[in-house]
């Protein structure tokens, strides 16, 4: 393992042209669930939303459950490459097309934003394209601590002659051209873990995306992310945030706890086993209490496999009981996520909470009261084809990996050789990016 590596670590797939027609496949590799995506993706006639230029349909879709990760990181290396294999043979067989490369998702490996800034001289009055390049450049030269790889480098602004807040230099006079740059590194090793579970599959990874990132493009409006808007992941094994000022985004935070850790909880407190338990948190859970949850009987399976072992019985109030500690855990872990950001002035009280955690019962009110911000759950939007059963919060991520090739453009890292940028052309697939585990040991 290489002991530290520069800016230019992960591979970026080719941003896809604005009139260019693709097949996109997406992997969502969670700790409940993996989930396969294959998309054909058309330019939109008309007026194109800003992060949206693209209209998609989705051609294969499969879930599965996960095996073999936990809080997002892998644990058991056959058993996470069985899930993967399974997702994606089934999204293969409904699409009709064979897969060899695909974008995926990182919730795991400790997610973390930093800031870089950067500036240059101008060879010319005017700002050129190439100055661009080279200031970006620049920006990407910051190596990272040892064990860190870097998973997204985004301009979030430039500044000429020290005047910041400038969206686009290009043109413009000036002496001095500079950026500031927003940087997602994670835990080196757990995103090679995961890639070399894909790779076991026979596939490629063409590009990495945050988890968060991914989130917000599908559960965010282009309103709330000029506004200012946070977005917490609630997903299985890890709750992560994004957060989108001015329509960037600027900062990716994750703690690996989540709605497994409430199933475990209801296992434990009603000695039952981890399935009944789930089921029991879908159909009975709750993170407020109610006046009728004394009232309310539940039956609860017991753990054992002796047939005469008998039921118990509780009421809802028991299993409301357990919830809502660790559910208001979590949540004041997402505020003081979002007070460490240094963003909590500019998102205002506009915050969205999406994953599949997010849809118990009661927690939309619970996060309103804790984090003192208003708060509404996010579905993915605008989606042709896809399942009834997956246009809801615990899809977002997936349908925002499908989104991410859209603006793929604003991600900047050194160029590699023309070769390497180019599509392949062969069916709508993107040039497969992701050889950056091979290449870089």
């Amino acid at each position: 393992m290489s002991g530290s590596r520069d800016m230019n670590g992960v591979s970026r797939i080719k941003p896809l042209g604005a009139k260019r027609s693709a097949i996109v496949t997406v992997l969502d590799v969670g700790s409940t669930k993996v989930c396969c995506i294959i998309a054909r993706l058309k330019p939109r006639e008309g007026e194109a939303l800003r992060r949206r230029t693209h209209s998609i349909e989705v051609i294969g879709f499969a879930s599965t459950r996960s095996r073999g990760i936990k809080s997002g990181v892998v644990v058991d290396m056959d058993e996470a490459e069985k899930a993967i294999r399974l997702a994606v043979d089934a999204a293969e067989r409904m699409a009709e097309v064979t897969v060899d490369s695909l974008i995926v998702n990182v919730s795991c490996g400790r997610l973390k934003s930093e800031a870089y800034s950067a500036s240059v001289g101008l060879s010319a009055p005017a700002v050129q394209p190439a100055d661009v390049q080279r200031v970006l450049a620049s920006g990407s030269a910051h190596s990272v601590n040892d064990g860190r790889i870097v998973v997204h480098s985004l301009p979030i602004g430039y500044a000429l002659d020290g005047h910041h807040g400038i969206a686009d230099p290009s043109g413009m006079i000036g002496a001095i051209l500079g950026v500031d740059m927003h940087v997602v590194t994670a835990d080196e090793a757990q995103v090679s873990n995961l890639e070399l579970a894909i790779n076991r599959c026979h596939l490629d990874v063409e590009t990495v995306v945050a988890t968060p990132y991914a989130s917000g493009l599908a559960a965010i409006v282009d309103d709330e992310a000029e506004l200012g808007v946070a977005c917490f992941d609630m997903g299985g094994g890890t709750t992560s945030l994004s957060i989108f000022h001015e329509g960037r985004f600027v900062y990716a935070a994750s703690v690996p706890i989540g709605g497994q850790h409430v199933t475990m909880d209801i296992a434990r407190g009603l000695s039952t086993r981890l399935a009944d338990a789930e089921r029991i948190k879908a159909r009975h859970g709750s993170a407020l209490p109610s006046i009728s949850d004394d009232k309310d009987i539940l039956t609860i399976p017991p753990v054992g496999e002796d047939e005469r072992d008998l039921p118990n019985t509780v009421p809802r109030a028991a299993l409301t009981r357990i919830i809502r500690p660790r559910i208001e855990e979590t949540l004041e872990m997402a505020r003081d996520m979002l007070v460490k950001s240094g963003f909590a002035d500019q998102v205002g009280k506009r915050v969205v909470l999406t994953g599949g955690a997010s849809q118990l019962t009661g927690l939309t009110e619970t996060a309103r009261r804790i984090l003192g911000r208003n708060v509404r759950l996010g579905r993915p939007l605008g989606i042709a084809g896809l399942p009834e059963a997956a246009k809801n919060p615990a899809y977002a991520a997936s349908v925002g990996l499908i989104i991410y090739p859209q603006v793929a453009r604003i991600e900047q890292f050194q160029a590699r050789s023309p070769a390497r940028l180019g599509m392949t052309g062969t069916d709508g697939y993107f040039s497969r990016m992701g050889r950056w585990i091979k290449d870089s040991f």
